[in-house]
């Protein structure tokens, strides 16, 4: 029997480019690719971002196969990223919500397509360089587990694989530090090795939200009314798409004191502000809800865990529900501040991801 055949997603980054070098010295036979979905920016943008989104990570990756010794190519996945990754990131500000790109793109393009294309040219697995690791249970499904380094621990984006999708893929970085990873970089002689790590959104270098959403669609977002929570009007806010749940910076009100954004509504334009104490919930619903470790609940089944409702969340005691055919309910006696319709709220069962689903409402 042959060597099992694993093609590396390589972003030019320091991480990939360790995951395909620890992949050929497990004895693997391994092929580079570098997806291309990001492909109308200017120079000096490839300079600055140089993620997995930016042509200047074709660079990079070709430069570090060449070292490794591995076939390399680029695969162009624009298509995939513009439906399923920047389509959708528009739409969901234009509704009020705010959305999280990088679990849809793992989800629809980094292994989706990537894995699809993969295995029609003979792949056993596909590759990438998260911090996380993939575990068989006992119950046999397939899970993804914390990274030996919480620092860096990527599991919150990757709630959403399938038990296919992760059946067919390896994560080797998530046995070691990032401080690890640079020295094998390091030692090996990777062009990458003190290479910055790419921004959290890729496709908007400068952050500015509102104004990429503008652009891409040709929709400005109207002004409207700030509101409290009996409905007075308290002023005037730029357009939905400037807000998210939570936020106090660049409202404008002369409150004379720190207000937040409670809540978004598009059906009447406006933006419902109030105290910080008003922007905890203890209630969080969700639907499109994917189950990993665990096998779908019953109707009605609870389920006790820990729950993260944001990327930077630590994780709270929560007791999971369902509620409907696709719907859980999150309870969290202790209360999460600001939860977020359009965001993911990510159970873990036994150092495990359980699952998770995009928050729609929360009570508080």
């Amino acid at each position: 029997m042959g060597k099992k055949k694993v093609v590396v997603g390589m972003s030019g980054g320091v991480d990939s480019s360790v995951a395909a070098y620890l992949l050929k010295k497990a004895g693997y036979d391994v092929i580079g690719v570098t997806m291309q979905i990001w492909q109308d920016e200017a120079e000096t943008v490839q300079e600055e971002n140089g993620g997995c989104c930016g042509l200047s990570a074709v660079d990079d990756a070709r430069r570090v196969a060449q070292v490794l010794d591995i076939p390399y190519y680029v695969m162009n996945f624009k298509k995939e990223f513009r439906e399923n990754v920047m389509d959708y990131f528009t739409n969901e500000y234009l509704c009020g919500r705010t959305p999280n790109p990088c679990i849809a793109c793992n989800r629809y393009v980094k292994w989706e397509a990537l894995l699809q294309r993969s295995l029609s040219i003979g792949a056993d697995y596909i590759a990438t360089g998260h911090y996380a690791r993939i575990e068989q249970l006992a119950n046999g499904r397939y899970a993804i587990a914390n990274s030996v380094t919480a620092a860096k621990d990527q599991t919150y984006a990757l709630y959403n694989l399938t038990q296919e999708q992760l059946s067919h893929t390896l994560m080797p970085v998530g046995d070691y530090t990032k401080d690890q990873i640079r020295e094998i970089a390091a030692k090996i002689g990777l062009p990458v090795a003190k290479k910055k790590d790419s921004q959290e959104i890729c496709f908007v270098p400068d952050q500015d939200y509102a104004s990429f959403i503008q652009n891409e669609t040709g929709i400005v977002a109207p002004k409207g009314n700030f509101v409290n929570t009996k409905g007075e009007i308290l002023g005037t806010h730029e357009g939905i798409t400037h807000y998210t749940v939570g936020q106090r910076r660049g409202l404008g009100l002369p409150m004379g004191h720190r207000v937040f954004v409670l809540e978004i509504r598009p059906e009447t334009n406006e933006v419902v502000v109030g105290e910080n104490e008003e922007v905890f919930a203890k209630v969080v619903k969700a639907n499109k809800v994917n189950y990993m470790a665990i096998p779908p609940l019953e109707l009605g089944e609870e389920l006790s865990c820990t729950a993260k409702i944001r990327y930077g969340h630590k994780g709270s005691p929560c007791v999971i529900k369902r509620t409907g055919e696709d719907e859980i309910t999150c309870t969290f006696p202790d209360g999460v501040r600001a939860p977020t319709p359009g965001q993911a709220v990510v159970f873990y069962v036994d150092g495990c991801v359980g699952g998770g689903g995009t928050i729609t409402e929360a009570e508080r």
